[in-house]
């Protein structure tokens, strides 16, 4: 009897991932930098949280839908955008299948190995995320590319610094797949049959190019092409946020806040929402985990725009714990890559399922009716626990 493909908590996903995966595939999807500290805080941070739950006074149907930036989900939860897949031959395009069917917005990569065009007609509920690299003028280019397909709202993300190893040491990523290629990769891609016979029956192999990046009229470049591009473009000042924000002309996300100072500019340049993150941990390590951060940064502006969580959920209870510190929403990154690896569409379906799960458990056993009924009040807060940067600190702040 084959195995059963349904797999009940993400922590399983991410085993079946590692044993599917090649561990160059894999190891570029744990990523993370230096010392892996961040990395560790954003997942162990929530563990640290407890619920208070009640004993009476449950209520028999709980209401777990919200909007983001104006759209509708039917879970508190948005698919972060990643960059180039080489999980599933129909890499982010499944995702976006998965996520419409269970009423979750989509978040694709500029660097993402899928077209906007195709990605938003699997997913209408799309989010189109840049960085800051290129001209003005390509950079207008893409937003109008982004903004035909349909993609409801941009997400910025600024906060990349280019941190470079890890002390267990990098995965060696080619910069195409040719024949050469190839041959040098077989022992590490020959000991998983499965994933190597999952993109031979599809006629396709990851080619590692970024075609939301492609030029009217030019080829897309490779996803090294495409990084090198982004580090040699000065990086942009917050005259450049608005003029990004303005020329997008929509919903508007500010993604990699970890400051209260800089939700606050954020706010003066006039975004829509910002997600707190510190890049899932592959940027500067030792940076706190995001909800460590939270409860400041939603403190400071939560009344003003849309504050989410970008960093370390793996539960449905993450989730409300999230909701409970500030955060109007979260987005998911290694969760549903982990469930694509394990089993394609419906894996990543299986991960939304498992967060909706846990999350509906955690406002029940609150007490509550509705996610939008969480508060502090629901959580046991150890001393010390919260982070605050770029705000003065007062008596009694946690450092």
């Amino acid at each position: 009897m084959g195995r059963n493909p349904w797999f009940e908590t993400v922590a399983e996903a991410q085993r079946r991932a590692k044993k599917y995966l090649p561990s160059t595939v894999y190891g570029a999807l744990v990523a993370g930098s230096e010392r892996g500290r961040t990395l560790d805080d954003n997942t162990g941070a929530f563990a640290e949280l407890g619920f208070a739950p009640r004993v009476v006074g449950h209520h028999a149907q709980r209401d777990l839908s919200t909007t983001v930036l104006g759209v509708e989900s039917a879970i508190p939860v948005v698919i972060s955008p990643t960059g180039v897949q080489a999980v599933h031959p129909d890499g982010e395009v499944a995702v976006a299948r998965a996520a419409a069917n269970r009423g979750v917005i989509m978040g694709l990569s500029s660097f993402a190995s899928k077209p906007v065009e195709e990605v938003a007609e699997a997913n209408p509920n799309t989010f189109y995320q840049m960085y800051w690299t290129g001209t003005r003028d390509a950079m207008a280019q893409r937003m109008e590319r982004a903004r035909a397909a349909g993609a409801k709202a941009l997400i910025a993300t600024l906060d990349w610094s280019f941190s470079h190893g890890r002390d267990w040491g990098s995965p060696a990523i080619p910069e195409k797949i040719d024949l050469k290629t190839m041959v040098k990769l077989a022992p590490n891609v020959l000991p998983h049959p499965r994933w190597l016979w999952t993109f031979a029956k599809s006629g396709r192999i990851p080619d590692l190019t970024t075609p939301n990046l492609q030029p009217p009229g030019g080829t897309a470049p490779t996803f090294f092409g495409a990084y090198g591009e982004w580090m040699q473009t000065t990086p942009p000042t917050w005259d450049d946020v608005k003029w990004m924000r303005e020329e997008w002309g929509g919903p508007f996300m500010l993604k990699g806040v970890s400051r209260v100072d800089d939700a606050k500019r954020a706010v003066d340049v006039g975004v829509s929402g910002i997600s707190v993150s510190n890049h899932g941990g592959n940027n500067l390590d030792t940076t706190p985990a995001s909800i460590r951060l939270l409860p400041s940064i939603a403190e400071a502006v939560g009344d003003e725009i849309e504050v989410l969580l970008d960093g370390g959920v793996r539960r449905g209870g993450d989730v409300a714990k999230a909701l409970a510190l500030g955060a109007r929403a979260v987005l998911i990154g290694r969760a549903y890559l982990w469930g694509l690896a394990a089993n394609g569409q419906a894996g990543v379906e299986n991960v939304l399922d498992i967060l909706r799960g846990g999350l509906d458990s955690a406002v029940l056993g609150l007490g509550h009716s509705s996610i939008h009924e969480l508060t502090p009040d629901d959580l046991v807060v150890p001393d010390g626990f919260t982070r605050t940067a770029g705000a003065p600190r007062t008596a009694g702040s946690a450092g």
